[in-house]
């Protein structure tokens, strides 16, 4: 009996196993394959993904690519997002669900030549943003220090225009523009919106509303498993560097390196509520802040489920300590 007993359970944790493993799932990036994408790389890369039994395909983001549109229509099953994004899903009806949030930080910030003291010194300064900078950073830089339309210029991605003046600013990541101007051999400050108080978080987990009330067993492993991809990734990034530099043969190593090491710096997993309450965690009232300042800001009207944008359901127990 005890034989039959042992055979019996083990089968039926093989099954188990077995059904875990048909969770096909897909995630869809922000942009083209970079170093703040590496956790999603890295637990693909390392079986993290597998060992939940989850078989995840990740897609690459771009400047063409619609992420609202194409999860709402099916063609994936979790995008990286932004709460700024998912609020305004939320206004157009569009049932989106913010289910956790991997940057305690928003990573924008400005790039700006060395006589700018921070944010608050741009006021005979030329700002260089894009589109999407108008509905999202920019209103509240304007609420905040007072700045105007009229000191802004489209960003055209090139940072010649900025190199080229120096009375004029732009918008940047750390990882990113900062290496640009480092290896043009320009000196160049660089103010982190959040620093300064910019609510929203950074690289969050987006799925649909119906997902994560129809399987939230398979939202909550996903959740699980990329959060330790990202901290394997920042433990040791080789793994899923390899399959970034497939996906994107134009990601250089010194970039992607650069990119690690900003992200250790600023720490953008372990910062803020993530120190005492885990990696990917998410509060209320820092949705009401960010929420706020849309309202504030215009850019939406007041949405009485707006709090359907997020739950705090997959990662208010994980408790996976930076």
């Amino acid at each position: 009996m005890q034989a039959r007993s042992f055979f019996t359970v083990f089968a039926l944790a093989a099954a188990a196993t077995a059904v875990h493993a048909q969770d096909k799932v897909s995630i869809l990036t922000s942009w083209y394959a970079q170093a703040e994408h590496g956790g999603y790389y890295q637990a693909l890369a390392t079986g993290i993904y597998k060992k939940y039994g989850l078989d995840v395909t990740v897609k690459m983001g771009g400047p063409q690519v619609n992420s609202v549109q194409l999860i709402a229509a099916g063609q994936a099953d979790f995008i990286m997002g932004k709460d700024f994004q998912t609020l305004s899903a939320i206004e157009q009806g569009v049932p989106l669900v913010t289910v956790a949030a991997l940057f305690q930080k928003e990573p924008q910030g400005m790039v700006t030549h060395p006589d700018v003291n921070g944010l608050g010194d741009l006021k005979d300064k030329t700002v260089l943003l894009a589109t999407s900078g108008r509905s999202s950073w920019w209103p509240w830089l304007k609420i905040k220090y007072g700045y105007k339309d009229e000191q802004t210029r489209p960003y055209s991605f090139s940072m010649q225009p900025f190199f080229a003046d120096k009375s004029v600013v732009q918008q940047g990541f750390p990882t990113s523009e900062t290496f640009i101007a480092d290896k043009a051999g320009q000196k160049v400050k660089f103010f982190l919106f959040a620093d300064d108080g910019y609510p929203p978080y950074g690289n969050t987990i987006v799925t649909t509303q119906k997902m994560a009330k129809d399987k939230p067993d398979v939202v909550q492993r996903f959740v699980k498993a990329t959060i330790e991809g990202y901290k394997s990734y920042l433990d040791n990034p080789a793994p899923g560097n390899a399959l970034i530099k497939q996906e994107n043969p134009k990601m250089e190593d010194d970039l992607i390196a650069y990119g690690v090491r900003r992200m250790k710096e600023i720490n953008f997993l372990g910062a803020g509520d993530a120190a005492r309450m885990g990696v990917g965690i998410m509060t209320d009232a820092r949705w009401k802040q960010t929420y706020d300042l849309m309202v504030t800001s215009g850019q939406v009207k007041p949405i009485a489920n707006w709090q359907q944008a997020y739950t705090t359901q997959f990662v208010k127990d994980l408790k996976v300590m930076p």
